[in-house]
C-alpha cells in the first residue's frame, strides 16, 4: 500500500484548506480497510486527526478538530479528503495519511504512512 498525501500549504487563522491522500496498492487485501489522518506539530508528539472505513464510510474525528474538519473518500479514485475549516494557529503541522485497519488507525499505529504535507494557519 502506497499512500501520498498532498494539499498543504499557508493559510490566515479561519481559513479553510483541502488535503487529499490518493492510495494506491491492494488495501482490502492488505487489511487496510481505514484510512487516518495524523499530524504532528513542531516539537510536538504526533496525534491522531481523523479515520474513515474505506467500504462503510463510518468517520471519526479527535475532539481538537470535531464540527471543523470533515474526512470524506472517494472510492472510484481511491482518494481520501481532508477539508479543514475555520483553522486556528494550533493546527499548524504536518499532516499525514495512514491506512490499516479501524482499530490499528484509531490506535495510532498503523501500519502503512504516506509522506507528510505541511499546514501553516498564520496571519
Amino acid at each position: 500500500v502506497q499512500l501520498q498525501a498532498s494539499g498543504g500549504g499557508l493559510v490566515q487563522p479561519g481559513g479553510s484548506l483541502r488535503l487529499s491522500c490518493v492510495s494506491s496498492g491492494r488495501t482490502s487485501s492488505s487489511g487496510s480497510d481505514s484510512i487516518g489522518w495524523f499530524r504532528q506539530a513542531p516539537g510536538e508528539r504526533r496525534e491522531f486527526v481523523a479515520v474513515i472505513a474505506w467500504r462503510r464510510g463510518e468517520t471519526y474525528y479527535a475532539d481538537s478538530v470535531k464540527g471543523r474538519f470533515t474526512i470524506s473518500r472517494d472510492n472510484a479514485k481511491n482518494m481520501v479528503y481532508l477539508q479543514m475549516n475555520s483553522l486556528k494557529p494550533e493546527d499548524t503541522a504536518i499532516y499525514s495519511c495512514a491506512a490499516d485497519g479501524w482499530r490499528a488507525v484509531l490506535s495510532g499505529k498503523p501500519q502503512y504512512w504516506g509522506q507528510g504535507t505541511l499546514v501553516t494557519v498564520s496571519s
